[in-house]
């Protein structure tokens, strides 16, 4: 909202983003504010609405773009893929995307296969995008403003499960966070404990249960996937020698797969134990097994004390 009254060529669009607020209520009160050539109700298709969005960006304006679940992107996929995230390099600078394609993401709410998944690896791995994916309502305010603001294309993901579960003091007025800056949400000099988005709830739950303990965590919170923090994470984890990477999506090619893959080629001298990954698993997201599926306090006091007993 407060971009939109700063700057007249920011527009939102999307299924059901208008006259109802969206499926979440996230746009709720802009189409009556700002009218329906600004606040766009589209038809049920993601492929016209990415691909609309891509060619108002390069035309000059500044859509923000929602798709109901990051489960939906997929028939869109091509128009993010080959076209916003290459129109800065196949013109050779003469025109780019300045867009944001926010989608809700995550497990945990008994959604099954096509309302649960954590598809971030897709984006983080294309050239020319850039990827967010907040935890706090802070976070997303001040992440979202970097992200409009952007001359490239975003896909800003949201947790969903975190939508009506996490309520804090968010900044009034105009309010940034850098793109690429992680968060250090808690100091510690036991273990490193790396996580982002829908995964943070739980580990900080495990943060929790790891202080009664008497385990000391640095948490860090990555906010930012592409680009990432690679000096906030490599300083930590080289001065504490330990650190356990927590992620909802699937083990195979998670992104703190590429952190740890980092972690282990620049400060291997530093480590005092194997990173260790605590992620989804790999197989569809199931129906019957939610709580299994995901990572929990559980499973992470045991990767911790893994390191611990290395």
């Amino acid at each position: 909202d407060q971009e939109m009254e700063l700057d007249p060529s920011i527009l939102v669009l999307g299924q059901d983003v208008g006259k109802r607020g969206g499926v979440f209520l996230a746009t709720e009160g802009l189409f009556d504010k700002y009218g329906p050539d600004r606040v766009i109700d589209t038809p049920l298709s993601e492929a016209a609405i990415i691909g609309a969005a891509v060619g108002m960006a390069a035309y000059g304006m500044r859509p923000v773009a929602e798709v109901q679940f990051a489960d939906y992107v997929f028939p869109g996929f091509d128009q993010l893929v080959s076209q916003a995230a290459k129109i800065r390099y196949r013109s050779g600078g003469q025109f780019f995307a300045p867009m944001v394609l926010r989608m809700s993401a995550g497990g945990g709410v008994k959604g099954g296969h096509h309302h649960s998944q954590n598809p971030e690896s897709l984006f983080i791995h294309t050239p020319g995008l850039k990827v967010v994916y907040p935890s706090t309502p802070k976070d997303t305010k001040g992440l979202l403003t970097a992200a409009i603001r952007d001359d490239d294309p975003v896909v800003f993901m949201e947790p969903k499960r975190l939508y009506r579960s996490i309520k804090e003091e968010v900044p009034e007025g105009e309010f940034e966070i850098e793109i690429g800056k992680a968060n250090i949400k808690q100091s510690g000099d036991d273990v490193v404990m790396i996580s982002y988005g829908s995964s943070m709830d739980k580990a900080i739950k495990a943060t929790d249960l790891l202080s009664e303990q008497g385990i000391s965590v640095e948490l860090i919170d990555l906010r930012s996937l592409m680009p990432w923090d690679k000096e906030t994470v490599l300083n930590s984890v080289a001065r504490v020698g330990r650190v356990v990477l927590v992620s909802k999506a699937p083990r195979t090619l998670n992104f703190v797969s590429e952190v740890a893959a980092c972690i282990s080629e620049e400060i291997l001298d530093s480590l005092l134990a194997p990173p260790i990954r605590v992620t989804g698993f790999d197989t569809p997201y199931p129906y019957a097994y939610d709580k299994e599926y995901l990572p929990n306090p559980s499973r992470i006091l045991k990767a911790v004390q893994k390191v611990l007993d290395y």
